[in-house]
């Protein structure tokens, strides 16, 4: 039995693709960490947007995800990566 949305959160059908952006100083070492999580998993990485400045640079990555738990086990695993600086 699945439990019942939470008011205001939409409701994902899986299985699904599912977009990250995934932000960093890095590009190459964050192209590296991304391929390093979603592993063999079906997946594409492409450039999105550098910053003004040139500082930072995201990527969005978009991932087929099973269910809710392997979808928050990849952004958990992102976002603890110091190589990402913010995760969307």
């Amino acid at each position: 039995m699945q439990p019942e949305p939470i008011e205001g959160q939409p409701e994902i059908e899986y299985p699904c693709q599912w977009e990250f952006k995934v932000i960093g100083t890095d590009e190459a070492a964050l192209r590296r960490a991304i391929e390093e999580i979603v592993g063999d998993r079906p997946h594409e990485l492409t450039f999105s947007h550098r910053s003004r400045g040139g500082k930072y640079s995201s990527l969005r990555l978009s991932v087929h995800v099973d269910d809710e738990e392997c979808r928050n086990a990849i952004f958990v695993a992102l976002r603890e990566r110091d190589e990402v600086a913010t995760l969307l």
